[in-house]
């Protein structure tokens, strides 16, 4: 693909980022994105946040790796815009407590013609240090040709 072809890529999946409702509460940010690969960052915000502990709430962790995975899927897409996929899997492994800010990488592992999977992980800010708190895979079933 082209930089020229990158980029609109990548405005068209910022735009529509910023179109759907929950990613806008959300506050997603799209940081980079190539064929197969995107990473997101997600600002810390206390809406977020586990009642007790005051860390990102595992839920919130699930849907950044399922939405960064979809959307790493979407740029295989020869349209990204009107891609149709749906989630037909999602595994989640928490390694440690997230207090900051998350960033998530996806990569597709593999993008068929019907079938696609991810492998993704998310990292935070740890005493100063970027951490790994989960990694995930991902499969959905592919609707190329709609």
């Amino acid at each position: 693909m082209s930089s020229e072809g990158a980029a609109d890529h990548d405005d068209v999946l910022e735009a529509a980022l910023q179109e759907h409702g929950l990613f806008q509460w959300l506050n997603l940010d799209i940081e980079t994105v190539e064929p197969g690969h995107v990473v997101f960052e997600l600002p810390f915000d206390d809406k977020f946040a586990n009642i007790a502990s005051g860390t990102v709430h595992g839920g919130v962790t699930a849907t950044v790796i399922d939405t960064a995975s979809g959307f790493a899927l979407r740029s295989t897409f020869e349209n990204p815009e009107s891609a149709m996929l749906t989630t037909t899997d999602l595994n989640v492994r928490y390694v440690r407590p997230a207090r900051n800010d998350l960033r998530v990488e996806a990569e597709v592992v593999r993008a068929g013609g019907s079938m696609g999977f991810t492998e993704s992980e998310v990292t935070t800010l740890h005493d100063g240090e970027e951490k790994v708190v989960a990694t995930g895979g991902t499969s959905y079933r592919l609707f190329r040709d709609q």
